[in-house]
This record gives structure tokens, C-alpha cells and sequence, in this order.
């Protein structure tokens, strides 16, 4: 044996030695590890961190509620950008901030592609968490044999929602996003359509309207399982009045519908006795909880502001954690239980328009959505998840000093770093979008990029920036959340959320429509 393979034997089993001196269960503590590093405050938090794993215990109860968080367009990098800004916000180390999704016990990464494509919009990778079925890009609650656009074509193939299976078990279900309620999404939870800009009748094509497709704000009013959905929470108010009413907010512009309905009216008319509505801060206030089954809150003709912008809402605005407690006031007055979404529904256009500071700031708050409700629900009983339906082409770039702005330029050793034009550029920027040029790039050096309403650099010249292919992360805490471990395919989450709840099998039997559709679908 030569002296090189001598060497790396010993080396070898000299590693495995130390490996096994800390993996052992009676491995010494940090302050007695043998091992120079021993003292080193990185080397005690990760050892620290190893004991907590190690002390984990699976939950396998049948969870009592479900709820799903999902960053719209949260990716791993969107996330990294979001630690590092709120650490910095607060006034502390940004790279060592911890988020409060981190607390959860239990990690994936979920593989997001659609049925028909690699890249995958919201609607099929939302269609996936829902109903554990993979489909295709643009349409909601259909299998991958719809056909796009075409509403009779699409009949007949329908998939179960998690939402609709919930009703079938008398829990409650609730969806709360700072989009349009009538998005991709959101609509997950319960509607289905070969498109997903269906979202009122003046959206559909002529066909679909002789076919009989519903619209997806009717889906909502109209939702034929058990008593109808319990809290609707979120934008879109144009697509429930007609083209013919004065939008409450905003008198010089009207709704959108075009067969003269005015759906916040049917929702009150449905729920004469346990239902609210409210399209404002001071409405959706006094919506009492306690008295209140049924609650529907549209606070803006389209999407929410954004978070840095919500201050300014002349209707006045809740913050997403505001109304992810009232949904939670009213759903958790079920003993059957509930289960809710809870979409941060900006972040995602926050980058499409390469504004990363928006997309943060949304984050942000989608963070603090989940932090107030780890305070206040029990994972004992109530499944909680964390995750993206997909990732954007943001990108973290340099080599830049440890407590240089996130939003700033690359800095290394304290001096601004220069690209091979001689040019600095952000440690943010993104690949594609609206922040491209035709020609060289800007020197941004004189640029305030801090600024708000500051622009990202992109590479390539769209319109809109797009989504991307990676794989993005899922977080998880309570009963079965240990399922969570891999790498697995989006459309998993639905089978964790139903394992949890042990759903499917409690659906009634003797044909039950929701059982059948689960059964096709799993197929």
C-alpha cells in the first residue's frame, strides 16, 4: 500500500471516529467534545441543533386541522433574501436571523413541475397541494386530460379539493390571501375551470358560457358542499359586483360582472343568520366571531396592496396576519375541526415586477402570519406547513461583506465590487423581468437601490418576470408532519394533509361524491 493511500485510510477512519463521537447518543457535550473547535459558538449551535433532532418524537395522532401556508412564488432564495432583510430590519445579523417557519421540526424539498410543463404557474402547483394530482398549467381543480379553455371538453374531469373533503367531514374550510380571492391559488381550495382567469362571467368565452361553466367568484357563493365555505378573506371585489354598480372604494369605477349579479348580496342572502361581509378596515373589524359562521371580506377590486403600501388604503386594509386570526376566530369554533390556506400572495408579484423590496416586505409579513399563528394553535392536534408553489429567478450575487445592506451593492472588504465593465452591481437581482435593457447595463453606482421603489437589474427584456423550475422547500409541524422528509413530488403535501386527518377514510360511504372523485383521482 502506498503512503498517499496509508494516509488516507487513517484520515478516514480518524473522521469516522469523530463523526461517531458526536452522533452516539452518549456523545459528550460541546464544552467536552474532543476536538480543538470545541468552544467555537458555530460548532455548539450546530451540535446543539443535532441534540434537539435527536430528541424528536413523531406525532401520529389523527390531526383535528390543517394549515397551509404558502409563500406565492417563496423560494429558497426569495426565503435566504427575506431572512437576511428582516435581521437587518431588526437591527441584528441578518444571515444568522432565524425565521419563524424555521421552527418547525420537519423539512422537504418538493419537486414543482407541472403536468404539461416544467415550469409551473400557480394554479397546477396549488391543484397539486389540493388534490394530489398533478396538472396543467392555467387550470383549476381538473385532471391532466382537460383540455385548456374548453369548458365542455373538461367536463367529467374534475378532482376532489381538500376543501371539498373537509365539508364532506362537517369541518370548516377557509382560504385567506393578499390576492385576488378568485386566484389561482386561493381557488385551489375550490373551484374548477379550464381556465384560470375565469374569475368572473365577463371572463369567459362564449363557449364556456354555452356549455355552462361557472365562473370562479360564483364557485364561491354557489359552493355546493356541506354548508358552503366558512371564510373567504382576500381581493377581487370587482369580479362579485356587476359592471353596472359603483365600486364602494372607488366611485368612478364599477364592477365587473356581466349578467347583472351582485355576489356579496347572494353571500349575505345565503347566510341570512351566521353570515358577514365587509370590503373595509372599519367592516371587517366589527365582524364578530363569535356570532358569525360564514364570513366573506373583499378589500380591494383586484389584488391587496402591498404591504408597503397597505398604510395608504383609503378603505383601510388588514394585515395578513389580522386576517389569518379572524379566520381562525371563526373557523376554530367547529369541534370538527377546520382547515385553512394562508397565501402571502404578493411576494410572488413583488418579483414578477423586479421589485425586490416589495417582495421582501411582503414576505415579511407572510413571516409574521405564520409566527402569530405558531403562537396561538397547538401542534398537538393541528398540522401545520410551510412551503412555495414555485420559485423566482431572484439571485443573491457576490461575494459581499457580511453586513452589507441586502438591498445594496456588493461590497467586498469594504470596498464596492465592479464588474468586468468596471461597473458595481446588488447583491439582489434577477435574471429576467422588466429590469432589463436593450444595451449595455446601467452604472447603478450613484443609484439609491435601498429606495423602495428601486428596480432590480435583470438579464433577459420581459414584461413580467417568470416563475422558475427549482425545487422549493416545505416546513412542517404537528400530527404526521414527519411524513415531511426527501425529496418528493407537490402534489405529496395533499397526501400528508389527508394521512393527517385520516380524510378519505372517513368520507361517508355508498357513493359519496367527493369519495369517488379521490379515488379517480388517485388512480
Amino acid at each position: 500500500m502506498s503512503l498517499n493511500r496509508s494516509r488516507t485510510r487513517v484520515h478516514r477512519l480518524a473522521g469516522a471516529v469523530c463523526v461517531a463521537a458526536l452522533v452516539l447518543p452518549a456523545a459528550p457535550r460541546a464544552a467536552e467534545a474532543p476536538l480543538p473547535q470545541k468552544n467555537d459558538a458555530y460548532f455548539v449551535s450546530a451540535l446543539e441543533q443535532m441534540r434537539k433532532i435527536q430528541a424528536r418524537k413523531p406525532n401520529t395522532s389523527r390531526a383535528k386541522n390543517v394549515i397551509l401556508f404558502i409563500g406565492d412564488g417563496y423560494g429558497v432564495s426569495s426565503m435566504t433574501a427575506t431572512r437576511i432583510f428582516r435581521g437587518q430590519q431588526l437591527g441584528g445579523d441578518g444571515p444568522s436571523h432565524k425565521l419563524p417557519h424555521e421552527a418547525l421540526p420537519y423539512a422537504a424539498m418538493s419537486r414543482t413541475y407541472a403536468h404539461d410543463s416544467l415550469v409551473t404557474d400557480s394554479a397546477p402547483s396549488a391543484v397539486a397541494m389540493t388534490t394530489g394530482v398533478k396538472s396543467n398549467n392555467n387550470m383549476l381543480g381538473l385532471s391532466g386530460s382537460a383540455v385548456w379553455r374548453e369548458c365542455a371538453a373538461s367536463k367529467g374531469k374534475e378532482v376532489t379539493t381538500i376543501g371539498e373533503i373537509a365539508k364532506a367531514l362537517d369541518m370548516s374550510v377557509g382560504a385567506v390571501s393578499t390576492a385576488r380571492i378568485t386566484d389561482a391559488t386561493p381557488a385551489a381550495m375550490y373551484a374548477h375551470a379550464p381556465h384560470r382567469s375565469w374569475e368572473s362571467d365577463a371572463d369567459l368565452t362564449e363557449e364556456a358560457l354555452k356549455a355552462g361553466c361557472p365562473d370562479i367568484a360564483r364557485q364561491i357563493v354557489e359552493f355546493g358542499h356541506g354548508d358552503g365555505l366558512d371564510v373567504m378573506f382576500g381581493g377581487g371585489r370587482m369580479n362579485f359586483l356587476p359592471a353596472t354598480m359603483d365600486d364602494p372604494e372607488y366611485p368612478d369605477q364599477k364592477g365587473k360582472r356581466k349578467d347583472g349579479r351582485d355576489l356579496t348580496r347572494e353571500w349575505l342572502k345565503r347566510y341570512s343568520n351566521s353570515g358577514a361581509y365587509a370590503w373595509n378596515r372599519d367592516m371587517f373589524d366589527k365582524i364578530n366571531p363569535g356570532s358569525t359562521r360564514h364570513a366573506l371580506a373583499l378589500f380591494e377590486r383586484t389584488d391587496m396592496r402591498y404591504e408597503a403600501d397597505r398604510a395608504k388604503d383609503r378603505g383601510g386594509e388588514p394585515s395578513l396576519t389580522e386576517m389569518t386570526m379572524k379566520a381562525l376566530d371563526i373557523l376554530s369554533k367547529n369541534p370538527k375541526g377546520y382547515v385553512l390556506m394562508v397565501e402571502g400572495g404578493r411576494i410572488d408579484h413583488g418579483s414578477h415586477a423586479n421589485n425586490a423590496y416589495r417582495t421582501l416586505t411582503d414576505a415579511v409579513a407572510f413571516e409574521e402570519a405564520i409566527k402569530a399563528t405558531l403562537a396561538r394553535v397547538n401542534l398537538k392536534d393541528t398540522l401545520v406547513i410551510v412551503t412555495a408553489d414555485h420559485s423566482h429567478t431572484l439571485t443573491i450575487n457576490g461575494y459581499p461583506d457580511r453586513d452589507t445592506p441586502i438591498l445594496g451593492l456588493v461590497k467586498e472588504r469594504g470596498k464596492t465590487a465592479l464588474d468586468l465593465n468596471g461597473k458595481p452591481y446588488t447583491i439582489l437581482s434577477f435574471t429576467n423581468g422588466p429590469g432589463a435593457k436593450d444595451g449595455p447595463r446601467d452604472n447603478i453606482g450613484e443609484t439609491d437601490t435601498l429606495d423602495p421603489d428601486y428596480v432590480q437589474q435583470s438579464l433577459v427584456p420581459l414584461s413580467s418576470e417568470t416563475h422558475t423550475g427549482e425545487d422549493v422547500a416545505i416546513f412542517a409541524g404537528g400530527p404526521w408532519a414527519h411524513l415531511f422528509q426527501g425529496v418528493v413530488d407537490e402534489n405529496y403535501v395533499f397526501f400528508v394533509m389527508d394521512q393527517a386527518l385520516q380524510a378519505t377514510k372517513r368520507l361517508p360511504k355508498g357513493g359519496a361524491v367527493a369519495r369517488a372523485r379521490v379515488s379517480q383521482a388517485q388512480k
